[in-house]
């Protein structure tokens, strides 16, 4: 077009089509709507099948679940209890004791449950968790699992239990520790 000209009527028209006008007459590709859909589904299907292949959130029920039968030769001793508050005002209890294997086979996991009573002697709360290993004490108690440092026959080694909550109505007594699941090789 030569300067001056005018632009034809079509196009004049087009040029001043607001956001809502412009898109209604462009066709729209279903492609995104199919791919969320799809990334709906595998992230559905991925939750049911980790879900589905997770150990039971509550094993025993109502009280604590049976011992381990390797149980019998991991031997608990030493046990401490202490308490802090981290930067959040939050109380953190922590357990802290030896765990000797007296058994025959290298222990690569322990799962253990640990039962907190209340004033009348009743189950006030059990907290199922991987025992974990203390790798160094300075400057901080760190720890890693059982698997990284697996306890041979006739090891001791020393573990390190954090729960960042306990119910008010606890005793106050040491909890009961209990070996549920064990893993050896």
């Amino acid at each position: 077009m030569a300067t001056g000209e005018s632009k034809p009527q079509s196009d004049v028209k087009n040029s001043f089509l607001s956001p809502v006008d412009q898109a209604a007459k462009e066709p729209r590709s279903p492609l995104p709507w199919i791919i969320a859909g799809v990334l709906i589904v595998l992230v559905v299907g991925g939750l049911l099948v980790v879900s589905h292949h997770a150990q039971p959130a509550n094993p025993g029920g109502a009280g604590l679940a049976a011992p381990d039968p390797y149980a019998a030769s991991l031997k608990i001793s030493d046990v401490k209890m202490s308490q802090t508050s981290n930067m959040a005002g939050a109380q953190l209890t922590y357990i802290d004791g030896n765990i000797a294997n007296t058994g025959a086979k290298t222990v690569t996991a322990v799962t253990v449950q640990v039962a907190f009573k209340d004033f009348t002697n009743v189950l006030a709360q059990k907290s199922t968790m991987p025992l974990n290993l203390v790798r160094m004490r300075e400057p901080y108690v760190d720890t890693e699992p059982v698997s990284a440092a697996p306890i041979k026959p006739g090891e001791t080694r020393e573990f390190h239990l954090i729960f960042d909550h306990v119910p008010d109505s606890w005793n106050q007594q040491y909890p009961e520790l209990r070996v549920i699941g064990v893993e050896t090789r």
